[in-house]
């Protein structure tokens, strides 16, 4: 109505008829209304679709407004002395209403006092109730795994190699769990290429010689193929009855496969998903081993944890990851979990030479492969698609297959992707594997677990586009031998900032643990963590990178609260996740 005054909020631009603001946020003043502006700065808080800005601005002033003491601060007093944080209620205040001298670009950068407050009693509600959850698969029962027999020293003694003194000491530590009443939940994390697989068969042997199952599940149907090769191969000698489930495996096989575990005829079963499906039984289970466990949600762990929960028994678990998490970041957020690490590579192997090569030198590339061939090497030729895509233009792996395929005559070339059915991709890994086929063309499949320790060079497309782990997993599949091996990142210039940076990592370091940190600071944990922090750990103010300091505050925080002030730290854990029992059944 005309009269009537409206305070318009906005970016003031110059326009044709003179200063203009679009789309402006605006208030409609009463008569009585104070024209004076509030003495805070105005908050924009992350909206959802019809509920306005001032809406939420007006419910959360209620909230603040309703009068002091109505938050409760969980932490005692002497937890925050001396750490230059602000009092809960204060810090709540200030992020909502900031005075117009605040320092924005530390409140912008999340390093303000009264951030850092809130984030370190985020990440102490985490770390809080992943402690609950150890201490709740403490308080379960697990059978006592005693080997009735030396299976594992017999296993240990066929092998060609002996164990490196990481292997020993991991393997040593998941025997001792195995004997517990209560069950072993351990990560043991290592580089790819540090013999976790061997350990993991050690580990099963174990629970066979008790009289116990083993079930060892990977995430992908190459990957588990993989443990299945390896293991019939180890296994053979020592008469263990193998199992193999995955969703391929259709009909009386199937079938079969089913019977196989509930009998308990399977000692040793191997998979994918498919083995903690509703359908599937287990006569004894006694360990659950997780190759890759960040590929899995904890929710399918859980599950099969449940599955194999027998005669009031748990199963022991054992997770594996070949993605090295930063110890810092492992005790904080694996605080479920006990973590072993394998650093220490098996011996006669050498460091992988990597280089950055631009595509236009491609020809170059394609002659050291007919070199690497004329030797008897071996060669993967990585590209990240499998269909031409309008909008990211990646090397077409059946052009680069058709392309090679010409150039490199006389020489067999073959390829694998992940659309191929599963005994498709057997046979072409098969036959790479016995030397038959010199060059494979891959799409990422191949990424983890493959093992030819003949494969000596890989090239990897379109590398700039690529995460630092991923393009080390990659890595990982050639240097298996005792040969000198070399990786070549052809990338696609002009290279960004963050492409650059990501390159000259792998460039520089073949350590894993060294790359993983790395990928952490560039791409954040959502990332690196995978499903554990994306599904689970929906962070609300914290950032695992940026708050890293408070890593250490968090532990020792949470030990104190743990012994002395249960109450609070159960408070705690209500405010910022809810129901702690949930949290690790979701």
């Amino acid at each position: 109505a005309r009269g009537r005054r409206i305070r318009c909020y906005g970016e003031v631009r110059k326009g044709p008829g003179g200063l203009e603001i679009i789309h402006p946020e605006y208030r409609v003043l009463s008569e009585t209304t104070d024209t004076q502006l509030e003495e805070h700065l105005t908050p924009v808080y992350p909206s959802t679709e019809g509920v306005q800005q001032t809406r939420l601005r007006s419910l959360i002033a209620q909230v603040l407004d309703a009068g002091p003491g109505k938050l409760i601060d969980w932490l005692p007093p002497g937890l925050t002395a001396g750490k230059g944080m602000p009092a809960l209620e204060t810090a709540v205040h200030y992020l909502h209403r900031p005075p117009p001298e605040a320092q924005l670009d530390e409140l912008i950068a999340g390093h303000h006092p009264c951030q850092q407050r809130l984030a370190l009693e985020e990440l102490l509600a985490h770390h809080l109730s992943l402690r609950k959850i150890r201490k709740r698969n403490q308080q379960l029962t697990a059978a006592a795994l005693h080997p009735e027999k030396a299976l594992v020293e017999e296993f240990l003694g066929n092998l060609e190699f002996s164990l490196t003194g990481d292997q020993q000491k991991a393997l040593d530590v998941v025997r001792l769990d195995l004997c517990k009443k209560h069950p072993m939940m351990r990560l043991l994390q290592g580089d790819v290429g540090c013999g976790k697989t061997v350990v993991a068969a050690a580990a099963a042997l174990h629970a066979v010689s008790a009289g116990y199952q083993a079930v060892i599940m990977a995430p992908t149907e190459l990957l588990a193929e993989q443990h299945r090769d390896n293991l019939m191969k180890w296994l053979a000698p020592l008469d263990i009855k193998l199992a193999w489930l995955s969703g391929a495996l259709k009909g009386a096989a199937r079938s079969n496969a089913y019977e196989a575990l509930a009998t308990g005829q399977a000692q040793v079963i191997v998979g994918t998903h498919a083995l903690f499906q509703e359908a599937v039984e287990y006569a004894k289970l006694g360990l659950v081993i997780v190759d890759e466990q960040h590929r899995f949600g904890v929710h399918q762990r859980l599950s099969l944890m449940e599955k194999g929960a027998s005669g009031g028994f748990r199963p022991h678990q054992l997770v594996m990851t070949a993605t090295p998490i930063p110890r810092t970041l492992a005790m904080t957020m694996y605080a479920d979990l006990d973590v072993s690490v394998i650093r220490e590579m098996p011996p006669g192997r050498q460091p992988i030479q990597t280089v950055a090569i631009a595509e236009d030198r491609r020809g170059e590339v394609v002659a050291r492969v007919r070199e690497a061939c004329r030797v008897g090497q071996r060669v993967y030729w990585v590209c990240p698609l499998i269909e031409e895509s309008e909008v990211l233009d990646y090397q077409n792996a059946e052009a680069t297959h058709a392309m090679l395929e010409e150039a490199l005559e006389g020489i067999n070339v073959d390829l694998i992707h992940g659309r191929m059915k599963s005994n498709e991709k057997d046979r072409v890994m098969k036959a790479f594997a016995a030397g038959k086929t010199q060059v494979l063309v891959a799409t990422t499949v191949i990424e983890v677990g493959v093992d030819v320790s003949e494969a000596t060079l890989m090239i990897i497309e379109n590398s700039e586009r690529m995460g630092l782990a991923q393009l080390h997993q990659l890595r990982g599949r050639v240097g298996r031998g005792s040969e000198q091996s070399t990786c070549v990142l052809l990338y696609r210039s002009p290279l960004s900032v963050h492409a650059r940076e990501r390159l000259g990592v792998l460039r520089e370091t073949s350590d894993g643990f060294i790359v993983a940190q790395k990928d952490l600071e560039l791409r954040g944990p959502g990332e690196v963590l995978g499903k554990r922090q994306t599904g689970l750990m929906q962070l609300k103010v914290a950032n695992l990178i940026r708050d890293a300091a408070l890593l250490p505050q968090v532990q020792e925080m949470a030990e104190i609260l743990l012994e002395n002030h249960p109450e609070a730290a159960a408070g705690i854990v209500r405010r910022w996740i809810g129901d702690a029992e949930q949290y690790g059944n979701v």
